[in-house]
């Protein structure tokens, strides 16, 4: 390759970063809306341009929707990987999130129906105050699929061939696609109301608390709630071969 040439495509990967630096930094500004304030969205912006540069590695020459669509993903990816290898949840409140999906397991397997805040904060011992503390602290509003698949060969048999399979197959899987629809359909009204409103409608938190009539920090609880049921579900789903 001649030294024109090779300038050449600095210079043209230098104009389609900058093109979808944009795009980079509005899906980790979403992503940083949900995560504690420790996280600084530029060491998210960093690891979402890693994301776009094996993007643009990957579809070289391809521009338009298709391509947005997979760049996003592959940013999206990118930024989940930085933030579970940096395991930024703190370990007590992770232990707590556990803690939460196994009593809302039980409790619904005993119920017949979602239990609701009281009930829940009951099975765990906890005062109501205390339950919705540990919810504002859990990393409830993203959904790693990594959590479900620890140790849980179950998951590996229903949505992958194996367990080296990269998990966004398990994003393409047609099983997998069902069971989240199910499941989302199983949670309480309003719960399914706000999944919709933020990941459909792309709605603040604040935007839906104007719609719901309550405050934003309520939305985000019932936001954490609805993804660490969910949570729960698909994993009691996983276990039982249901």
């Amino acid at each position: 390759m001649s030294a024109g040439m090779a300038v050449d495509r600095r210079v043209l990967r230098s104009a389609q970063v900058a093109r979808y630096t944009p795009l980079v930094q509005r899906i980790a500004q979403r992503i940083r809306a949900r995560l504690p304030a420790n996280i600084d969205v530029a060491d998210l912006m960093q690891a979402g341009l890693l994301g776009l540069m094996d993007a643009l590695d990957s579809q070289s020459g391809e521009e338009g929707e298709t391509f947005i669509h997979y760049a996003s993903m592959r940013i999206r990816g990118s930024i989940l990987d930085e933030l579970r290898a940096q395991d930024w949840l703190p370990r007590r409140a992770r232990a707590k999130e556990q803690s939460i999906g196994k009593a809302m397991a039980r409790l619904e397997q005993s119920l017949g129906h979602p239990p609701g805040d009281e009930e829940i904060a009951q099975e765990l011992g906890w005062t109501l105050s205390a339950y919705q503390t540990a919810l504002r602290e859990s990393g409830g509003q993203i959904l790693y699929l990594e959590d479900l698949a620890t140790d849980n060969d179950a998951f590996v048999g229903r949505y992958l061939r194996d367990a080296t399979e990269d998990m966004q197959a398990v994003l393409a899987s047609e099983e997998f696609t069902r069971d989240l629809q199910r499941g989302i359909g199983t949670l309480p009204e309003k719960e399914q109301l706000v999944l919709a409103l933020y990941y459909q409608e792309e709605l603040t938190l604040k935007e839906i608390g104007n719609v719901l009539e309550v405050s934003e920090s309520r939305v985000s609880q019932i936001m954490r709630q609805a993804i660490l049921r969910l949570r729960a579900t698909l994993g009691e789903w996983c276990d039982a071969g249901v």
